[in-house]
């Protein structure tokens, strides 16, 4: 059984079948992040949505543990008593040891059990448990690095956690624990140091180091191999981090990342290959008719058309059913994010724009929280603005209406002068001079903090983009994450993105990237990177990305320049798509969801967690993966419609005019259908809880090219 083979999977056909059903009865899944009921990044969006698909498979014995945060708490988790006796009794013995240990549901979809741990309150052990971490592992934690000093206490209360339920047991235990990221890691280690009776799981959704070196201006891709990561954590002050992933990495039973790009990242960076890629997915709802995010989309751009009108006015001369929404989200990182890079291609597309005479204007949205006091006195007073002119619309109309109806009750047509009076015209006057503006309209919605030295605030200053009427492209930028009850732009995030035209994320360090993944689900075209987990995954699953929607910018063998002037001519071809050609390709973009969707992404978490109580407890579970040569592929066709010439398809997008006769050739039953073949429908894996769970057990095939993308990935439907 060659356990200890590295196992490389990026297709979702790259699983094999395994020989025999894991029997789970008589296992027990701990899954333990510092972002169980605890927002702080995107490892939270990854565990809440995999949830429910879990709770599915492990049923009762299907356990999140985290850190106890009352915020948190109060809002989203009811504290109830521990159903499991032997977890019972574990927690019962650590609370009169002096810790403090919670048990509860966590209130989302699925509602899995969550325990909480109060990593302060037993903060009076700091000292103790970094003199063992010293004693053993050869690894110091500066007094002064807080988040490092919560990664100790977190780490040894899940290991003492873990080796207390394993004594509470009457039975030997299988104990499986999936850990996630550097901050929960140490809890591994200590496992292993222990030789407790647990089977381990490390995934690192992004590496500490890369994250640091990237934001640095190094050729990063370009020169893994040859950095000194020691000397380089050691210069950037996380050495101590470091060492605590790198052995949680090393010392795991199966190590995964999300993504092959991240793969290549670990296996410099911390010395060791992944035994397998998971996927990060979402939940995806389906509509029943294809029109319905369709509509979903014209509401919400609705509702972004009004903001507009406010905050532009005075300065209104375009006309916004030709006016397309692009944005970028994310955290503040200008380099990493590619916020510097999108700056850049934005400029150029106004003079493209300009110099081509084009009646499309373009409005650019950075949504990317930074340091504000407020929000800016010019923005509010634009919305307020926007509604004075809308209440005097109604007011006018009202007695316009009036005058209409008594007039045609006696039978007679209106006199067209007599209908508006002098009063209604004053009325309309002082709201036109209300709109008159002197200043150019904002681009930063909120008073800045370090206005002066903010990233995105200084390139528009140098590129020059300040809103003036000659410009084709405005910027709008938002330092704060969306939310329904601004009184400036009342959306939430994902209804934000369902009213835009395309999402720009042209990162140059991004392991998954779950900003294009969420516009894929919602059906809104999007430009991603080779350097990013998602772009990857669907360069290699997609045998035409840009035909569905997903542009993929090449930011690993291109210089900055020749990447700006990629992206640029991406811009100005969706400058140029008719509103039908934009139809379309959403049609197609909604329809890759289906790749996203848990129920399919799944699988390789299932994989995993196999191969690991596989290594544990190889007297009792059996795991050997398929070893082929060749790999049976999955991938989504070019779509009939498109052009085979990428010279003719303008990289295979729809074409430019409705009065072009390619365009007959769309049928979206025919690709709809033709699409649905090409994803296998799900069949059903055996679930604790509830009914069978829908589940795609793919055909047999792996491959061990290490290669974001490969044109050999297999069969074309």
């Amino acid at each position: 059984m060659p356990l200890a083979r590295s196992l490389s999977i990026t297709s979702l056909s790259g699983l094999e079948e395994w020989d025999e059903e894991f029997d789970l009865e008589d296992a027990v899944l701990f899954e333990i992040a510092w972002e169980v009921a605890n927002k702080v990044g995107g490892i939270y969006t990854v565990i809440q949505t995999k949830a429910r698909l879990t709770a599915e498979e492990w049923g009762e014995n299907y356990f999140l543990v985290g850190p106890y945060v009352e915020s948190n708490v109060r809002t989203q988790v009811e504290l109830i008593e521990p159903t499991n006796p032997a977890l019972k009794r574990a927690i019962d013995k650590m609370n009169s040891s002096g810790c403090k240990v919670y048990f509860g549901r966590w209130l989302i979809e699925g509602s899995p059990y969550v325990v909480l741990i109060d990593v302060a309150f037993t903060a009076w052990n700091l000292d103790k448990w970094k003199k063992e971490l010293w004693d053993n592992f050869s690894i110091g934690v500066p007094w002064f690095d807080r988040e490092a000093n919560d990664a100790v206490l977190f780490g040894f209360l899940t290991a003492w956690l873990l080796g207390e339920y394993a004594a509470q047991c009457e039975e030997p235990p299988h104990i499986l624990a999936h850990f996630h990221e550097w901050l929960a890691g140490l809890g591994l280690a200590l496992c292993r140091q222990r030789q407790l009776p647990v089977a381990t799981i490390f995934t690192t959704h992004a590496t500490l180091l890369g994250r640091y070196l990237c934001a640095g201006s190094v050729d990063f891709y370009n020169n893994l191999a040859d950095f000194n990561v020691d000397k380089e954590a050691g210069d950037r002050q996380i050495y101590h981090r470091y060492c605590l992933e790198r052995t949680a990495a090393r010392c795991a039973h199966v190590f995964t990342t999300v993504s092959q790009i991240t793969a290549v990242e670990a296996e410099h960076l911390l010395k060791r290959k992944p035994d397998i890629i998971t996927p990060n997915g979402l939940n995806v709802k389906k509509f029943s008719a294809m029109h319905e995010f369709q509509n979903l989309h014209a509401q919400s751009k609705n509702r972004i058309q009004e903001f507009i009108r406010g905050h532009f006015y005075g300065h209104l001369d375009f006309n916004l059913d030709k006016c397309l929404f692009l944005f970028i989200a994310g955290r503040y990182e200008f380099s990493n994010k590619g916020a510097d890079i999108f700056l850049e291609a934005l400029a150029r597309l106004n003079y493209l724009l300009r110099v081509n005479h084009s009646d499309v204007t373009v409005v650019a949205f950075f949504i990317m929280p930074a340091r504000t006091n407020n929000f800016n006195v010019e923005t509010l007073k634009g919305q307020a603005v926007r509604k004075q002119l809308w209440d005097t619309a109604q007011t006018v109309k009202e007695r316009f209406g009036k005058k209409l109806y008594e007039s045609l009750l006696v039978g007679q047509l209106p006199d067209v002068s007599k209908m508006l009076s002098k009063d209604d015209f004053t009325m309309m006057k002082r709201a036109i001079f209300a709109t008159q503006r002197q200043c150019q309209p904002p681009i930063c919605t909120h008073n800045m903090l370090e206005d002066s030295n903010d990233p995105i605030l200084t390139c528009i200053r140098r590129i020059g983009l300040f809103n003036s009427s000659a410009d084709r492209v405005k910027v709008i930028f938002h330092p704060e994450f969306l939310s329904s009850t601004s009184p400036l732009l009342p959306m939430d995030y994902e209804e934000f993105v369902r009213g835009c035209h395309l999402g720009v994320f042209p990162s140059y360090y991004e392991p998954w990237g779950y900003t294009p993944a969420e516009c894929t689900v919602m059906g809104i075209p999007s430009i991603s990177t080779n350097l990013s987990g998602f772009g990857c995954f669907m360069e290699e699953h997609i045998a035409d990305p840009s035909a569905y929607g997903i542009y993929i910018l090449d930011r690993r063998y291109r210089g900055v320049d020749e990447s700006c002037n990629q992206l640029t001519s991406y811009l100005f071809q969706f400058c140029q798509q008719s509103r039908r050609a934009r139809i379309i390709q959403r049609n197609r973009t909604e329809r890759l969801s289906d790749l996203l969707d848990w129920r399919y992404l799944g699988r390789y978490y299932i994989s995993a967690r196999h191969m690991a109580l596989a290594k544990a407890f190889p007297d009792t579970y059996f795991y050997q993966p398929h070893d082929s040569d060749t790999a049976q592929g999955f991938r989504y066709p070019r779509p009939a419609s498109v052009p085979p010439s990428p010279s003719l398809s303008r990289h295979s997008s729809p074409r430019q005019s409705e009065a072009e006769e390619d365009d007959d050739r769309y049928d979206e039953d025919a690709e709809a259908e033709k699409d649905r073949l090409n994803i296998r429908q799900p069949l059903t894996l055996p679930s604790k809880k509830g009914p069978a769970l829908p589940y795609t057990l793919p055909a047999a095939g792996t491959s061990s090219k290490p290669t974001c993308s490969s044109a050999s990935v297999g069969i074309l439907y």
